[in-house]
């Protein structure tokens, strides 16, 4: 079972995949265009940490798959936005 650190580091690690990906595609939504490296960057580092997410759960208690749930909605949210958005703009 991971411990409580190891969890609260990893979902700060999550907040910050998090920050980065919205501040890509706040970006992306104000330019038609938009430095496309760095929005599938940010896209990429959303998909590392909800298959990380889905890996560390496997070993999680029960508060910690909660905290761990809760995250890895707020991360496929972003994603899914920044996917319908990038689809629109091809």
């Amino acid at each position: 079972m991971p411990t409580r650190k190891s969890v609260d580091e990893y979902l700060q690690r999550c907040t910050e995949a998090l920050e980065y990906a919205q501040e890509q595609y706040e970006i992306g939504a104000g330019q038609e265009h938009y430095n496309e490296t760095e929005y599938k960057n940010a896209l990429q580092g959303l998909e590392n940490a909800v298959n990380d997410i889905n890996q560390l759960t496997l070993s999680a208690n029960d508060q910690q798959q909660d905290q761990l749930y809760r995250m890895r909605l707020q991360l496929q949210s972003l994603q899914n936005n920044m996917i319908l958005k990038g689809s629109g703009e091809r």
